[in-house]
């Protein structure tokens, strides 16, 4: 079973062991980078992806242009 795109608030309390307000903080501060490159973003989610190149310092694969 995969994953979901995005992660919730509570899952990312959970993942983290932080505090609800915590995680939405978080969440927010990364919604915001990414609506500052343009992204559409979804309140009180994160992209999963986003989410775990932030914090574990995975990297996304580049997109192909062309």
């Amino acid at each position: 079973m995969s994953k979901p795109l995005f992660i919730k608030v509570d899952e990312i309390a959970k993942e983290l062991g932080v505090s609800k307000s915590f995680a939405y903080r978080l969440s927010k501060q990364l919604n915001e980078e990414l609506s500052a490159k343009g992204y559409i973003t979804i309140a009180g989610r994160v992209s999963r992806q986003y989410f775990e190149e932030k914090l574990y310092g995975a990297t996304l694969p580049q997109k192909k242009e062309g």
